[in-house]
Parts: C-alpha cells; structure tokens; sequence
C-alpha cells in the first residue's frame, strides 16, 4: 500500500488486472472503475462530444478511435444528442476489430488481436455498457490498415509537428487518400478527428 492509499498489483494483461482490481474493490468496500466500460468513464468521454459541438458548432463529421469502445460510446451519444444530424464514424486497426465482430454477433465476442501499430486500440473484447451504447448511435465503423497507420503518423509530425501514437491517428488513418473513409460525400465536410494519444514508443517512431 502506498502512501496514497494506493495498491500497486503486479499481474498480465488487461482482463487479469481488472479482475484482481475488482476483486480487491469488493472486499475493501471501495471503487473499481475499468478504462472503458464503467458508465462513469463512458460519461467521461461524452464530454469531449460536448466541447466538440461548443468549439466547432458547424461540424458535420465526427471520426474516432475504437478499442474498447468507451471513448466512441461517450462521444456519439453526446453529440447525436446535440446535433443529431452530424454523422459519427468509428475507426478500428484491421487487426483489433473487436468493435466490428461485435456488431456482427449482436454481443461483444471475443476477437483474436494481432500485433498492430495502433496498439492502443488492440482490446481483444469492447465493454459491455460500451458496446450497448455505442451501437445506437455510431453511424458506422471501419478499419485502418497498418500502412494508413503509420501514414497518419508520419503526416501528423511533418505538418503539424505533432507526435501522436497509432491508436491515436486511426481516425485520420482512414481519412487519407485510399483509406475507408476517403469517400466523395465526405469532400468538403467540416470534420473533427480526437487526436487521442501520444504514448508512442521511440523506437516504434
């Protein structure tokens, strides 16, 4: 135990960490919140919907990242609440499509993840109470490959001198010239892209 009160565990992957965070939250009568899937979090994400709508009132297009699905969950619901008619896509790495095998199966289902760029986004599962949002209001979602990817990055350091890890450019990933999103009626749309995250290993870079 820390000095904060805080429990540092030691465990392997995402899923065991939470079970064990759980756990320990049950019999110490306090709180677990898991990075995607809590309403609280999703919320939490809706209010990047909120100042999106405030700081661009004339956005038409929303892109964003997909893992978990929590980020897109909070975000469409906020802005399909405010502005109905904006259109909300998702954007997952073709090689974590959770979000997409969900849809298909109705459920979140279990996805066999490969090693990717965007490896932010590589959850094996979307959340429940993400999933359950989300697919009510996300127009549609679409994958990026690993070569947009690494595009997205690289134009984002050469024009905008911003450093911005695979997860975090998938949305514009699928925007550039041959991605899923690079389509006529989407030319001359004010869009908004997250740019959500730059956690990117140097040597990756």
């Amino acid at each position: 135990m820390s000095s904060r009160g805080l429990r540092y565990i030691n465990g392997y992957g995402l899923d065991c960490g939470a079970v064990i965070y759980s756990d320990i939250a049950d019999i110490e009568s306090s709180l677990f919140y898991y990075r995607y899937d809590d309403p609280p979090i999703i919320a939490g994400a809706g209010t990047i919907g909120v100042e999106i709508v405030e700081d661009v009132p004339e956005v038409e297009v929303v892109v964003v990242p997909v893992g978990g699905a929590g980020l897109i969950a909070g975000v469409s619901c906020a802005i399909k609440t405010l502005k109905p008619d904006v259109k909300v896509y998702g954007v997952e790495p073709e090689f974590a499509a959770s979000y997409n095998m969900a849809l298909e199966a109705g459920r979140p289902v279990h996805t066999e993840v490969q090693t990717t760029l965007a490896d932010g986004l590589a959850v094996p599962m979307v959340g429940a109470h993400a999933f359950e949002v989300a697919r009510h209001y996300v127009d549609e979602c679409v994958t990026c490959t690993e070569k947009e990817v690494s595009l997205a990055i690289l134009r984002l350091i050469e024009n905008e001198k911003l450093v911005c890890e695979g997860g975090g450019v998938a949305g514009l990933a699928a925007l550039l010239p041959g991605g899923q999103l690079d389509r006529p009626e989407l030319k001359g749309k004010n869009i908004v892209i997250p740019l959500c995250g730059g956690d990117i290993d140097t040597t990756i870079l």
